[in-house]
């Protein structure tokens, strides 16, 4: 591992931080509008069994909302290459689904699956699956034509061609699909939690907010935000190795 790459989010890690005390210093912001970075530093150290408690119970709805869109997404790409009347039937739906604010569907959602975990992977679900499915049915249908014209010649059946040509051809567009969805899965198991929700790192700010404890809430958004960093770093690295030929840029 080279220095450059401890070194440079350290570096962008600090910057930010002595960028956000600077503005506590010229705006003189109160804490109950904006507190400073030890103040939230002295919440992550006084209560990290409180954070930690909220924080598993987001990270288990990111992490099952990620599975599951992924898997649904990649069955229907798969259903759309191999189906002409799937795409004739699914296709509009997966249009309509985007035209519909997602956040909006939330109180919905809570309505339908109750205030626990269930509504929250469904939210993220939701966010989830057309990323994943419109990259990796978009990577299905650019398989070299060239490829595909040579199976044929060789016999080669709809299932091997599939599994052999059209599938490997179509991981990298997969593999972005999932750097995306990992960006964005916090967004549905967050505002689900905000929504209606018993427990979650999104339950915790409204918590405080409504306490006024306003360096709780930034100490949740930093466990937030670190957690999807880890998220991406890992989804990342395992795209990677997934498309381990795939030259890098």
């Amino acid at each position: 591992m080279s220095p450059g790459v401890v070194l440079r989010p350290v570096t962008l890690t600090l910057g930010l931080l002595l960028a956000w005390q600077t503005i506590v210093w010229l705006t003189g912001a109160p804490a109950f509008i904006l507190p400073g970075p030890l103040a939230v530093a002295e919440v992550l150290i006084d209560k990290p069994a409180l954070l930690a408690r909220h924080g598993l119970v987001t990270a288990a709805e990111i992490l099952m909302g990620l599975g599951l869109g992924a898997i649904l997404g990649a069955a229907s790409a798969l259903s759309l290459s191999a189906f002409r009347p799937a795409r004739r039937w699914l296709m509009p739906v997966l249009v309509v689904s985007q035209a519909l604010p997602v956040f909006a569907l939330a109180p919905m959602l809570t309505l339908w699956f109750g205030y626990g975990m269930a509504s929250k992977v469904a939210m993220a679900t939701l966010i989830i699956y057309f990323p994943v499915t419109s990259a990796f049915y978009d990577g299905l249908k650019r398989t070299d034509p060239g490829w595909l014209d040579l199976a044929r010649t060789m016999g080669a059946s709809k299932a091997a061609t599939l599994m052999h040509l059209r599938l490997p051809a179509a991981l990298p567009a997969f593999a972005s699909g999932l750097r995306v969805a990992a960006a964005v899965a916090p967004i549905g198991a967050v505002v689900g939690e905000w929504v209606g929700s018993s427990a979650g790192l999104g339950y915790l700010m409204l918590h405080a907010n409504a306490r006024m404890q306003v360096s709780t809430m930034f100490a949740a958004l930093v466990v937030l935000a670190a957690f999807s960093l880890i998220l991406f770093f890992l989804v990342d690295r395992g795209c990677r190795r997934l498309v381990r030929w795939q030259p890098e840029r």
